[in-house]
């Protein structure tokens, strides 16, 4: 087993710990370590069905995982009612210590994150989702609707950006549209923290966009042929061979 299926089933191992999930992603720093046993955080979402329930059952498992305050004035029941009234429908654990790794995760009812993903409702999941990810759990193919989420996120990029740009300068405002209106972005967070992201996963940016600019290339030769016929003088033969064509 090499350093990449290793470093992919101390991911997994995790799971094992903690109730079933429908859906389950990591991101961040882990998506470049190819040690696991570096010491950095790792950063799941997992998505389940009954978020009270999941809560009800992890908190008999892993009651150290969750704030005291909350286990001891309300448990699932509060933690998910925070979650979903004054939060963005996700309860996270965070400094969480297994097997040696720190870790955190954040727990979100699937109906939510595929609204998310589909309508941007709340614009955070479906945010993170714009971004390199890792899927460890899919049972609702979640990797499939979220195509609809990637072709959106760069629709708005285009419209964001000059006439002109790189590459990099599409990922770039991708990255950036989940940050927009992010107060943290102000004092809290680095400054150059979308193009460390973007330089450090360009070639998983490429592999999650190549699809959607493929399509971008062919709708622009399908304009331009139109802008075409528009304006030749020829219009009438090239319609004869559109249609001999079809």
């Amino acid at each position: 087993m090499d350093n990449k299926d290793t470093a992919h089933s101390h991911l997994l191992s995790f799971l094992n710990a903690i109730p079933p999930v429908d859906f389950c992603c990591v991101y961040g720093s882990t998506l470049h370590s190819t040690d696991p046993g570096k010491s950095t955080m790792v950063d799941y979402i997992l998505g389940v069905s009954d978020p009270l329930q999941w809560h009800s059952e992890n908190l008999k498992m892993n009651a150290d995982h969750y704030a005291s305050w909350m286990v001891l004035l309300g448990g699932a029941k509060l933690i998910t009612n925070i979650a979903d009234k004054l939060g963005v429908g996700v309860h996270f654990n965070p400094y969480v210590t297994w097997n040696d790794k720190m870790l955190k995760y954040g727990v979100v009812r699937m109906h939510d994150l595929i609204q998310d993903i589909l309508n941007w409702e709340r614009f955070y999941l479906s945010g993170r989702l714009q971004k390199p990810v890792n899927m460890l759990v899919d049972n609702l193919d979640i990797e499939t609707i979220n195509s609809v989420n990637l072709r959106a996120a760069m629709s708005a990029a285009l419209l964001l950006l000059p006439p002109k740009f790189t590459e990099e300068d599409l990922y770039a405002k991708i990255c950036s549209l989940s940050y927009m209106g992010d107060v943290r972005m102000l004092f809290a967070e680095d400054r150059n923290k979308v193009k460390k992201i973007v330089q450090g996963q360009f070639d998983l940016f490429q592999s999650m966009y190549k699809p959607f600019l493929e399509e971008y290339e062919g709708m622009k030769m399908v304009i331009s042929c139109f802008l075409y016929l528009l304006i030749s003088p020829h219009r009438g033969n090239c319609c004869k061979w559109i249609v001999a064509y079809q």
